[in-house]
């Protein structure tokens, strides 16, 4: 097994976990704030701000990982 085929493997692989991982994570983080401003609406513009800095943060690893196997699957041909 030479290291193209490795990388023709991995790459789709790992992409498809990050965005799982993403999808997972941004669920859980939107879901949580949605409840903490239900229990607490007079605080909603904080936990808002919070989730959406979080957000971007998750979104950001995701597109980092998209990047990475564009960059790596141009070794592979």
């Amino acid at each position: 097994m030479d290291y193209q085929f490795a990388l023709a493997l991995a790459l789709p692989i790992g992409l498809a976990l990050a965005a799982i991982g993403s999808g997972l994570g941004l669920g859980r983080a939107v879901g949580s704030a949605m409840e903490a401003m239900g229990r607490q609406p007079e605080a909603s513009g904080k936990i808002q701000t919070g989730m959406i800095i979080g957000a971007a943060l998750i979104e950001a690893l995701t597109i980092y990982s998209l990047v990475g196997f564009f960059i790596l699957s141009g070794k592979i041909g």
